[in-house]
């Protein structure tokens, strides 16, 4: 066990463990069923937590107190809580319903629970279009570990249809559900629908360790190169930016204000950072270091979806024939 190589997961696990079985639970009373669920899942695999990185976690946790100090709630019970308070007759439980069926539906929810070997264990003599249907409707993370723990010569099949899955009726998920039922324990009553994708697939294969989905990908590639370069380009990240020549990285910025630039910086990395400011005004580069430095606490989730808008408009600019995404950096076309 190296820090470097530990997930968020990992992290708290090793937190929660240090600080022993009594301040623990006191945490996981305010932590969801699924919350507790994903981190005892990770404690379980945990045989000797190494001096050092207990030390170095403790650090790391003391420094995230001290950076993301301000105000933290539950998004979703407030949420709830104010459409609650709507004075708006069958509005009100209409978007409750609607909220509630968006946010918190999750089908073989039991799956879950599992440890991944024993999911994949389990699924491994199944066709692998169930199999892709069972990960479709996992948390990414817990997908990626199952994904990792399947026969190597199947996993390129799966990812393939998970792919190619975009709906599905509730009536194919019950019988998936009474068909584990005996192996699993129980089954779930959820109705979601809505699973795989490409949008899946990336999410997954971005949670793979060890060059996996590399490997994943040239096996799909032999049967169908269009999915494959679509799929990297949807893994395609703001940090990647950094390998853009100047000249590109100018041309996408152009298409950014400082406000929305700003906030996607909040989380960026040194290098990230510094590949930007070399690339504007030195006056826009000092302003934005001014609001970066003067900027509370924001969302991680706020800061993630202002860099995604900045990818696709790098993405955009690609399709328009301006710039070359990918390693190596933005050549022109012409």
């Amino acid at each position: 066990m190296s820090f470097e190589t530990m997930t968020g997961l990992n992290k708290a696990a090793v937190l929660l463990m240090c600080l022993g079985e009594e301040a623990t639970a006191k945490i996981f009373e305010e932590l969801s069923d699924e919350e507790i669920g994903l981190v005892t899942r990770t404690m379980a695999t945990i045989e000797h937590i190494p001096e050092d990185v207990k030390d170095t976690v403790f650090d790391n946790f003391t420094e995230s107190q001290r950076q993301f100090a301000g105000l933290f709630i539950r998004g979703s019970d407030f949420a709830k809580q104010a459409i609650s308070t709507l004075d708006a007759d069958g509005r009100t439980e209409d978007l409750l319903d609607q909220f509630i069926s968006g946010t918190e539906s999750r089908p073989l929810e039991t799956i879950s629970l599992m440890q991944p070997a024993m999911v994949a264990g389990l699924l491994e003599k199944e066709h692998p279009q169930t199999v892709a249907l069972v990960l479709s409707t996992q948390h990414v993370s817990h997908a990626g570990e199952i994904l990792s723990h399947l026969p190597e010569e199947v996993r390129a099949d799966v990812v393939y249809r998970i792919a190619k899955i975009e709906t599905v009726s509730s009536e194919v998920i019950t019988k998936i559900e009474d068909a584990l039922h005996r192996e699993i324990g129980q089954v779930g009553n959820k109705k979601q629908s809505q699973v795989g994708g490409l949008d899946k697939v990336v999410d997954i294969l971005n949670n793979l360790k060890n060059s996996m989905d590399a490997d994943i990908l040239d096996d799909i590639e032999e049967n169908d190169p269009d999915m494959v370069e679509d799929i990297r380009k949807r893994m395609f990240t703001f940090e990647n930016l950094t390998a853009l020549d100047g000249r590109s990285l100018q041309m996408i910025l152009r298409e950014v204000n400082n406000d929305s630039l700003t906030m996607a910086l909040k989380t960026a990395s040194d290098e990230m950072q510094e590949k930007v400011f070399a690339n504007m005004s030195a006056r826009a580069a000092d302003m934005i270091r001014d609001d970066l430095e003067a900027m509370g606490p924001v969302r991680l989730s706020e800061v993630e979806a202002m860099q995604q808008s900045i990818v696709k408009i790098a993405m955009k600019l690609e399709e328009e024939g301006k710039l070359v995404l990918g390693s190596g950096g933005g050549d022109e076309l012409v």
